[in-house]
């Protein structure tokens, strides 16, 4: 029998304890007489699960793998993964999908769950065998052409009534073409004084506003991700005020930076969406702390040197944020926002796994699997631009920022350790 006590630890709702797995579940959560690792100081919090992000593995193994994806998921403290579908070919049959879950199965880092493809090669024009990966060995409820927006109304339809079925969801990148081809930036009197192509935000909240009127009137699940503007946030409090079910998500980076990095011209701020205003990072901030928003969504997006190391035009867009995502949600909902652990648990663990239908992640009690992440939350520490994907395009790099992940367990092992990553196999 494997056994792991972890004493001393603060749970989420400030009670002290000690933890104790056996064989990968916890067996007890109380006061224990056993020997064991002394977490004094340390949160321990539900591992963390991101519903947004890019492993870009099988077809673009210079910019990430998912054994490198999932090292990198575990220094930040989560234990699951939802991996995009715009891979090489694309998630979008039961075999790519199935590929993609086995690799996740053998890192050992993480549980790895495929997100399939809304359309047939992210082409938008027909619908994949969205059924079909469901009934697969991956078991996928989360679809998305993540990259690219489901543009037609009618396909949308079809697929929201598609995900019915089964109760799954569809994960919108919300983005209308028609007003954003060539553009490179927030729209504005930045992008003109940079010269740079404006990103208008009804681009965005038009079809977030469509696709929540077509989820009322099929009764199915939507989920937008990463929001990125004060209009954007006032559809989407409309929408739940309406009654419809939709979620949504804001990453790290639209919280913590805005479109005056893009000053620099350096292509480690060129995202898609775009760093908005500080009005808009605002009122991000302010949709976190009264539940407009419901999740943390990384959108880690790793890329090679050669797509980010090079002019602004010919950059790829895209960020890494697994590893700094909790430290950026401690400034904004604890140190900034006065609110607690347990809705921190919330937005990076239980709710995520919730909407990814995720049965045995995003909660710590006895009996389930002993998934957790310890949170040192009075370190402070200077972000360094290397994590441990194999990408190095960090925005975060150079900021103070609270909060450091020492432990990690998935299913009762260590992946990180004392802050450090562990040899699996």
């Amino acid at each position: 029998m494997s056994q792991v006590v972890l004493r001393n630890v603060l749970l989420a709702n400030g009670t002290g304890a000690d933890i104790e797995i056996e064989n990968g579940i916890v067996s007890a959560i109380g006061s224990s007489s056993a020997q064991g690792i002394d977490c004094s100081g340390l949160i321990a919090l539900p591992g963390f699960v991101d519903v947004h992000t890019h492993l870009r593995e099988p077809g673009f193994e210079a910019s990430e793998t998912v054994l490198s994806g999932t090292k990198s998921a575990a220094a930040g403290g989560y234990t699951a993964v939802l991996a995009m579908a715009n891979t090489y070919p694309v998630a979008d049959t039961s075999d790519v999908v199935e590929q993609i879950f086995d690799l996740g199965h053998d890192s050992g880092f993480s549980q790895v769950q495929p997100i399939g493809s809304v359309t047939k090669g992210l082409a938008g024009s027909e619908l994949s065998d969205i059924f079909g990966m469901n009934q697969s060995r991956a078991k996928v409820t989360m679809f998305s052409d993540d990259g690219v927006c489901v543009s037609d109304a009618d396909l949308m339809r079809d697929a929201l009534l598609e995900v019915k079925k089964f109760g799954g969801v569809i994960a919108q990148h919300a983005q209308d073409p028609n007003l954003t081809n060539g553009s490179q930036m927030n729209s504005g009197a930045l992008s003109t004084e940079l010269g740079l192509k404006g990103w208008p935000a009804i681009a965005e909240e038009s079809i977030i506003e469509r696709d929540a009127l077509l989820a009322e009137e099929t009764g199915s699940r939507l989920h937008i991700c990463h929001l990125t503007t004060a209009g954007a946030v006032e559809v989407v409090r409309w929408a739940k005020k309406r009654g419809i079910n939709i979620t949504a998500e804001a990453t790290p980076h639209h919280l913590m930076l805005t479109e005056e990095e893009v000053r620099s011209y350096d292509p480690v701020y060129k995202v898609n969406p775009p760093l908005r205003t500080k009005e808009d990072s605002l009122a991000l901030r302010a949709a976190v702390l009264d539940g407009t928003i419901d999740v943390i969504g990384t959108d880690h997006a790793p890329h090679s040197k050669e797509k980010k190391e090079c002019e602004w035009q010919n950059a790829a867009f895209g960020m890494v944020g697994l590893e700094h995502a909790a430290s950026v949600l401690q400034e904004v909902l604890i140190e900034e926002g006065g609110q607690s652990w347990e809705r921190f648990s919330q937005l990076m663990s239980s709710t995520p796994a919730r909407i990814a239908g995720l049965e045995n992640q995003g909660v710590l009690a006895v009996g389930q699997p002993a998934n957790i992440a310890l949170v040192d939350p009075n370190s402070k520490r200077e972000i360094s631009s290397e994590t441990h994907s194999k990408s190095t395009n960090n925005p975060f790099s150079g900021l103070v920022l609270p909060g450091s992940i020492v432990h990690t367990l998935y299913r009762g092992v260590f992946t990180l350790k004392d802050g450090q990553l562990q040899v699996l196999k």
